[in-house]
């Protein structure tokens, strides 16, 4: 049950789910600046993952033993769906994510990632025929006419390369709603920090052996900074906001927490001028604007 508003409880769990928001934007600016050092979307997704795996491993550990709830030893079927939903929502996302900021702005691909639960409600749809009722459509057609609209215009500077990345990006965030719509029946039987705990230990083991087999161990020589963004990215902007996203939604419940993700673009936006020297104009303030009350219409729409 989520705290009162206005208790201390809330109040920390609004900062929680803020400073959670921020620091999962923070990710693509990293992954930018690491590009600039001459790696690619192989090498830089290995050390992320790399030194992501010791914290997600102890994060599978604790939710399996240290939570007052019994242990469920996994079955054949639970391995082979932890299996499928640590290539679908974390390598797969994870690896076209890596791949398509090569060649777009990270203000382009937060905004394409935020297409998220529209994306959920139309695979919903096809899979399970669930209706998706007119508001909902509302809200989708303000969500993709604002992504549209910031792609039109990174499409008339950059040509081709938008297309392609704006492209692998998508693909991205459908690896992803795929992952959310089928793992509600593992989330019921493991729990969700466990299930999150595997999946994305699994995850990390496909990157590392991705690399092992198209990289040559001298291309694992990078520059210092490499190294240091990369850590940087494992431990500010994937363990820890998956930790204080998790702790939020304890307190002030997964609507809210949600909601107050909605910085996410901004926070993206507002780092890639200041870090980047991204451009910030009026095409990319609108689409933002569009993107966000569409996903914030879905959100409020769902039964």
């Amino acid at each position: 049950m989520s705290a009162a508003v206005g208790s201390p409880a809330a109040r920390t769990g609004l900062l929680l789910a803020l400073a959670g928001s921020i620091a999962f934007s923070g990710k693509a600016i990293i992954v930018k600046l690491a590009y600039r050092y001459g790696v690619d979307a192989v090498t830089v997704i290995m050390y992320r993952m790399l030194f992501a795996l010791p914290m997600f491993l102890g994060l599978s550990w604790w939710a399996t033993y240290r939570s007052n709830k019994p242990v469920i030893p996994l079955t054949r079927r639970d391995w082979l769906g932890i299996l499928g939903l640590g290539f679908s929502g974390y390598y797969a996302a994870s690896m076209l994510d890596f791949w398509g900021l090569q060649y777009i702005s990270a203000s382009l691909e937060r905004l394409i990632l935020y297409l998220n639960p529209t994306l959920v409600l139309v695979l919903g749809w096809l899979l399970y025929r669930r209706p998706i009722r007119a508001q909902q459509y509302v809200a989708m057609a303000l969500s993709y006419g604002g992504m549209l609209l910031v792609f039109g215009h990174e499409l008339s500077f950059e040509g081709r390369s938008t297309l392609v990345g704006a492209a692998l990006v998508f693909a991205s965030a459908v690896s992803y709603a795929l992952y959310l719509v089928y793992s509600g029946e593992l989330v019921k039987r493991l729990g969700s920090l466990r299930l999150v705990g595997l999946a994305t230990s699994v995850a990390c083991l496909l990157c590392i052996l991705q690399f092992l087999l198209l990289k040559p161990l001298s291309a694992a020589i990078v520059a210092p900074e490499v190294i240091g963004l990369s850590l940087l990215n494992a431990l500010a902007c994937t363990a820890a906001p998956v930790l204080m996203v998790m702790m939020a939604i304890e307190r002030i419940g997964s609507g809210l927490t949600a909601q107050v993700g909605m910085v996410g673009p901004l926070s993206t936006i507002a780092m890639g001028v200041w870090l980047l020297g991204e451009p910030f104009d009026g095409w990319v303030l609108a689409g933002t604007a569009l993107v966000l009350s569409g996903v914030l219409w879905v959100t409020r729409a769902r039964p």
